[in-house]
Formats: C-alpha cells, structure tokens, sequence
C-alpha cells in the first residue's frame, strides 16, 4: 500500500504519461472541478481552456524524464514540485527540450488525490 507522498509522486508521473498519450479523459479525472494552469507566461487557464489546447496542437509532449518530485502533505492537502526535462513543441514553434518545474497543490477528494492547480516554470 503506497503512502500519500508515493501516490502523490504517481500522479505526477501519470499526468505526464496522459500529457504525452494526449489522454484528456484521464487528465480531466485527475484535476479538481477548480482546476487551473498557470503558463510560464503567466497566463492561467482553466483545465477545459487547457485541455483543448492539447487537443487541438497547440501544446504537443512527446517525452518527460523524471529528475525529482518532491511532495510536501498536509491532511487531505499538498503541494508537490515536479521537475522533469520534457520534450514539447507548443504554441505553433519546433520541439525543444525544457526543463520544467511545476508547482502543483492537490486536495484529496473521495480519498482520491487530486490536481487542483499546477504553476509552470524552467529550472
């Protein structure tokens, strides 16, 4: 049985596979009703704004390595930092290898936990 840190550390690594699958049913399952990104540029969108996006190429992930997640848990509450170097093509530009951070909180919902807002930036 994983602990709250390790199922944590898991949907990190399932919302990276989804990103890359382009599985958007999967993502919506992971993210709370309130869901939001929050773009390098720090444009927020909501999960459905987002979700499109994906859809329709204007964010495309073909690979992520995973170099630490880090989760902070406070009861049904927690913030993780995930930094991973990921292969993306976004907004219309070439693939280019990233190295990015998101900043994620997650509230744990019907003893689920979930993404409720993910902040992304380069390390």
């Amino acid at each position: 049985m994983m602990d709250d840190k390790e199922q944590i550390k898991e949907v990190y690594r399932t919302y990276w596979r989804y990103m890359i699958e382009k599985n958007a049913d999967g993502l919506r399952e992971m993210m709370t009703e309130d869901y939001y990104l929050q773009h390098m540029t720090g444009v927020k969108q909501s999960a459905e704004v987002f979700l499109k996006g994906l859809l329709n190429g204007t964010f495309n992930y073909y690979s992520a390595n995973h170099d630490d997640i880090e989760v902070t848990v406070h009861g049904d509450r927690a913030e993780m930092i995930g930094k991973s170097r990921v292969l993306a093509a976004v907004y219309g530009g070439g693939k280019h290898r990233w190295r990015l951070q998101g900043d994620f909180t997650l509230r744990k919902e019907q003893g689920e936990w979930k993404l409720s807002s993910s902040r992304a930036s380069t390390y």
